[in-house]
């Protein structure tokens, strides 16, 4: 096994792989960017803690086409590239937080939210009262080329807060109430706390229209939603590149990810037994 991870954050990996083997499925860890992998080996690929694509999202997308051409690549290259570029808000047809996708004409909101479009963590992320400040944040986003995107602060995310539904082929698997990233002083620590909810049958609803809509196969998704003022859940982001899945907090999580993992490798008559896979690591 080869992994490089030097900042030690995927802390799910040794669990995933403890249930991948319990399901008869030999995987390893290696760098996505490693040019000595040879990913033709592999029966499948699976993206997971590939963080650093912010920065070298062409890079990134350019190799999820060449394993895609040469193995099975979980989730695929075509979600992935819309994916990894919060646009797609836009498209998904359901209800999404309102957001205005310009640095000019913000809005009349109580706070702002400013982020680009590609981003990941909170990175680049302002939280302000002051609309100025949120425009010119936006601004500068634009004169550095990247696209910003302006959401209202909903108070409700401190309240009743932001619920992740995680999917693993398509099947709900658990659901967690998140703590905000932008809700005050919290520490690295905090981006991974939350705590095991059971979802409302409206956030079910919601979360399976947008995933309904996604012709392609889904090793995993994450629905993050919000309430609006109104009550009505709203999509706040759709994660299906990279997400922190929340193992820990559902004890069957691993065993049900394995599941879907060698349901969709069974899907495959070409697949050998038991199926040798690789699941991506950060680089440095």
């Amino acid at each position: 096994m080869t992994f490089e991870d030097p900042q030690g954050i995927d802390d799910e990996r040794d669990g995933v792989l403890g249930a991948w083997r319990e399901a008869g499925i030999d995987g390893e860890l290696v760098r996505w960017d490693d040019p000595a992998v040879d990913w033709s080996s592999y029966d499948a690929a699976v993206v997971r803690s590939v963080w650093d694509y912010v920065h070298r999202r062409a890079e990134f997308l350019d190799w999820a086409h060449r394993v895609e051409s040469v193995s099975r690549l979980l989730n695929p290259a075509a979600v992935l590239a819309a994916n990894t570029d919060k646009t797609y808000l836009r498209e998904l047809g359901v209800p999404v937080v309102p957001t205005h996708w310009s640095s000019r004409e913000l809005p009349a909101w109580a706070e702002y939210v400013v982020k680009p479009t590609i981003s990941a963590g909170a990175r680049d992320t302002v939280r302000t009262g002051d609309r100025n400040a949120a425009a010119a944040h936006a601004a500068a986003l634009e004169t550095a080329g990247r696209a910003p995107m302006v959401q209202p602060y909903l108070d409700m995310v401190e309240t009743e807060g932001e619920h992740s539904l995680v999917y693993f082929n398509r099947r709900l698997s658990h659901t967690v109430r998140r703590i905000p990233m932008l809700a005050g002083n919290l520490g690295e620590a905090d981006a991974v706390r939350a705590e095991a909810r059971e979802p409302a049958r409206d956030q079910v609803e919601l979360a399976e229209r947008v995933l309904a809509a996604i012709p392609q196969p889904l090793l995993y998704a994450r629905v993050d939603l919000v309430r609006l003022p109104d009550g009505s859940p709203a999509v706040i982001e759709l994660e299906l590149t990279e997400p922190y899945l929340y193992l820990k907090f559902a004890p069957e999580a691993p065993r049900l990810f394995a599941e879907a993992l060698r349901d969709l490798l069974k899907q495959d008559a070409q697949q050998a037994s038991p199926p040798s896979t690789g699941i991506t690591a950060p680089v440095r």
